[in-house]
């Protein structure tokens, strides 16, 4: 089985990494390429483009223009521990056993509007680039445009013969992926809480459950749908009644 997410915004820099082993990067050259247009963008360009203050633009195009290679962990981190939103919350990745992080390695890949897709070991530096910026790149007319050839043909390598793909990313970043050129089966889980007498999904929450999840499939080195189905954290539970199929599970609370 393998997991696709979405990165986080808020970064951890801090906090002293658990693991010392890092990974390569797998699309280094479409990063460099990416980079290069990424740098060319003025600070007030970044602000209009990712609609945020002065401030954040002003850091994050000093972080543009700061940017090295190779990557090595004197400057970088492993991405898995550099983001730090609700999705890793849920996930929890510093609490996972030493065992569970390399299965977490084999099976959980982040997608990224600058890197493209990440293993969570994969060394990365501070950056703010979310895949729905309105950027051209190349010939691709948008980021989407660029990624998502090269995203998908990656994962139709990675994935083998009957393995699984679980969806966990947001519909900006799972827009990268052409899911009707995946061979393997795909699972979209939904997660959705009753709030006023009507079943909603709440971004902050579904945010985390999607971490949840990652982690749970990860310690129960999870290989079919109903391993996905027996998903239960928080008061979540799977609902046969709202879910359109096993391929669509909706998971309520």
């Amino acid at each position: 089985m393998k997991m696709i997410i979405s990165p986080a915004k808020s970064l951890d820099l801090e906090t002293p990494v658990p693991v010392s082993n890092h990974s390569d990067l797998m699309f280094e050259k479409a990063v460099k390429e990416v980079h290069q247009q990424l740098k060319s963008l003025k600070t007030s360009e970044l602000k209009n483009k990712m609609k945020i203050s002065d401030k954040i633009a002003a850091l994050n195009w000093e972080r543009n223009q700061q940017f090295k290679w190779p990557m090595t962990s004197g400057y970088s981190r492993q991405a898995v521990f550099a983001f730090n939103g609700d999705v890793y919350k849920g996930l929890e990745a510093y609490s996972l056993k030493e065992e569970e992080i390399a299965r977490m390695q084999e099976m959980l890949f982040i997608l990224s509007g600058l890197y493209g897709m990440l293993k969570p070991l994969d060394l990365i530096q501070a950056y703010r680039l979310e895949m729905g910026t309105s950027m051209k790149v190349a010939k691709a007319a948008s980021l989407v445009a660029y990624w998502k050839p090269i995203l998908t043909e990656k994962l139709n390598d990675l994935l083998e013969n009957e393995e699984t793909l679980v969806n966990l990313a947001s519909k900006e970043y799972s827009a990268a992926i052409d899911f009707k050129s995946i061979k393997n089966k795909i699972v979209h889980p939904e997660f959705k809480d009753f709030k006023n007498g009507s079943l909603k999904t709440i971004s902050f929450f579904a945010k985390k459950a999607r971490g949840m999840m990652s982690r749970y499939l990860i310690e129960n080195n999870a290989k079919n749908i109903e391993d996905i189905l027996g998903f239960s954290k928080e008061g979540y539970v799977y609902s046969e009644e709202y879910s359109k199929d096993e391929l669509h599970p909706v998971f309520v609370r």
